[in-house]
Parts: structure tokens; C-alpha cells; sequence
């Protein structure tokens, strides 16, 4: 991404945090974040020609998901060159993954206003080339949740359901407790900060007490 730009302030936006000045790149990002979802799509839609449309969702996601993002603002060190207001400078908001993720897509958006939609393409390629062939399989991307209904109707047997036993904490830090019910089968039980993490983690504890693995 440090092609030469006909004209540099798109990158200087690309680059601006709304807490340093204006312009800012939230625009540019939300034209990035289409065009990568555009890009990743087509890839996946080439190399991977059995995949189903939910199989490349899923593989889509861990292709553009932050994680990847700030790994890759990482590498081509972006988080140097971020302009960010003082109080995120302070809060270390350069280091953030979501800061990190929204640059990259705000500078795709900027190569395609300068250069034109193939040479963002081409970058793009290039940044999840080595990612996308290192993605594992589809099925190893599910959530636990997916993986326990479908290890059930598999078996003819019936879905699980899932009960809050508890909510405990102030409204800002609440912890639910949750159980995952089974017919035949011990319930599994696990809390965290949200509904949907604790169903996740009781449906994880469940498939292992079902299958002896350790879901991915």
C-alpha cells in the first residue's frame, strides 16, 4: 500500500482519525470495507469452487474479520502513520486492532478513488494471497453452537435447547449463566459477559462430552 498516489491527501485521509481533524477517514471506510468484502468474495468464489454460499460467508469472514486487518496494517506498518487526536494517542488507540482494521480499509478506498477499481483490486489480491491459501477448511470455522445442531440432526436426534440459570453484576459488567440441554445427556453449563458467549460455551462443553473432541 505505499504505491505513490496522483493525489496524496486521499491518503492523508485514509490515514486520519475523526479525533485529530477533518476530513477523516470513516467515509473511506466505508467504501473499503465493500470493495475487500467485494475482492475477498471473488477469491473464494475462484479457489474454493465447492464451497457452498455458507462455507464462503464464513471463510470470508476470518479473511476481512479485524484480527486479519490489524495484522496486515501491522505488517505493512500503517499504525506508524496514523494521525490520531491526543487522547488517543494517550489510550494507545494506535495499537487498537478496530483502529488498525478500519485504516486498511479506508486506504483500499483511497487506491480505488486514485487509481481506479483494478488497481485496489490488485492490491488486495496481493494482502490475502498467503492468508487465503492458508484458510482452513469451511466446517472448522463454524461456531460451536452450529457445530453441536448439526452433530445432532447428523444423528437424527433432536436440537439442543439453552436456558439463562442466572444473570449476576451491575448492568455494565453482567455475567450469564447458561445451560445446554440434551435429550439423553448430562446438561453442560458456562457463564460469560453475554447470552450469546455463554450459549457458545455450553454448547462447546456439550459437543465434548458427546464426541470426545475439542471443537475448533
Amino acid at each position: 500500500m505505499t504505491t505513490p498516489f496522483s493525489d496524496p491527501s486521499l491518503l492523508t485521509r485514509a490515514l486520519t482519525h475523526r479525533s485529530h481533524s477533518a476530513p477523516h477517514y470513516e467515509r473511506l471506510e466505508f467504501l473499503g470495507d465493500s470493495l475487500l468484502n467485494l475482492f475477498a468474495a471473488e477469491m473464494l468464489f475462484e479457489l474454493r469452487p465447492h464451497a457452498d454460499e455458507g462455507d464462503l460467508s464464513r471463510l470470508r469472514s476470518r479473511l476481512v474479520r479485524d484480527q486479519t486487518l490489524a495484522e496486515i496494517a501491522t505488517e505493512l506498518q500503517l499504525g506508524d502513520h496514523v494521525r490520531l487526536g491526543a487522547g488517543e494517542i494517550k489510550s494507545g488507540g494506535f495499537l487498537r486492532a478496530s483502529i488498525l482494521a478500519d485504516v486498511v480499509e479506508a486506504v483500499i478506498a483511497a487506491i480505488y478513488l486514485d487509481a481506479g477499481f483494478d488497481a485496489a483490486r490488485q492490491r488486495v489480491r496481493v494482502l490475502l494471497a498467503d492468508r487465503m491459501a492458508s484458510l482452513p477448511e469451511a466446517d472448522a470455522l463454524k461456531d460451536a453452537k452450529t457445530q453441536l445442531q448439526e452433530w445432532l440432526q447428523g444423528r437424527g436426534q433432536a436440537l439442543p435447547t439453552y436456558a439463562v440459570l442466572n444473570e449476576t453484576g451491575a448492568d455494565h459488567a453482567k455475567q450469564f449463566a447458561v445451560q445446554c440441554e440434551v435429550a439423553g445427556q448430562t446438561p453442560t453449563t458456562a457463564t460469560a459477559s453475554s447470552r450469546r458467549q455463554a450459549e457458545q460455551g455450553a454448547a462447546k462443553a456439550m459437543l465434548k462430552q458427546l464426541s470426545g473432541r475439542r471443537p475448533s
